[in-house]
């Protein structure tokens, strides 16, 4: 995990599917050797691709009927331990998920989004010092525009950024790792 993030370290994580749940890393479980992992039968509380408290303890979930591909699957694996590794590490800026119920998905917000988050993209590929400023300045231009316009979901979209961001980062890099496809495609 060290490649992906320095420092990186694994919490407990869990594959499951219908039946079954797959429990790795856990220090509940980690006791008996000579298995690395416990098998119990699936419960409500393996919902989705998340991080839950499982037995007081972070353990990243993912749900192993969503993937086809092992890449998919590990590099979301990746990101959910990441999330882990966040909340270990005493990581505070979680965004408050009920205000994200209420977001407003309006199509001038979404669209003045869009654009922020291309410009971004822009300048992170731009290699001309000059350009990737004027990618950046519009950037910056139309963040204040949508700040005017959403005020307090604002604050949100940017807790969602810290957190989310380098968990994005990391599946990007484990999906690098394991893909048949060379970097620059992924």
């Amino acid at each position: 995990m060290e490649n992906y993030w320095p420092g990186f370290e694994r919490v407990a994580y869990a594959l499951y599917d219908k039946s079954n749940v797959y429990l790795f890393n856990h220090p509940k479980f980690s006791n008996n050797p000579p298995c690395t992992y416990h098998i119990f039968k699936w419960d409500a509380q393996f919902n989705a691709d998340t991080i839950i408290m499982y037995e007081e303890y972070p353990t990243a979930i993912v749900n192993m009927d969503h993937y086809k591909e092992y890449e998919d699957l590990f590099s979301m694996l990746v990101h959910e331990l990441f999330h882990g590794y966040q909340y270990i590490k005493d990581e505070k800026r979680f965004p408050d998920e009920m205000i994200g119920v209420t977001y407003p998905l309006s199509k001038e917000n979404v669209e003045l989004r869009n654009q922020e988050r291309t410009n971004l993209y822009r300048a992170m590929l731009e290699n001309n010092r000059i350009k990737k400023k004027q990618y950046l300045n519009a950037f910056i231009a139309l963040r204040e525009k949508r700040a005017a316009k959403i005020e307090e979901y604002l604050t949100y979209e940017k807790l969602v950024e810290t957190i989310e961001g380098p968990a994005w980062y990391v599946e990007l890099k484990a999906y690098s790792e394991k893909s048949p496809l060379d970097y620059h495609s992924v």
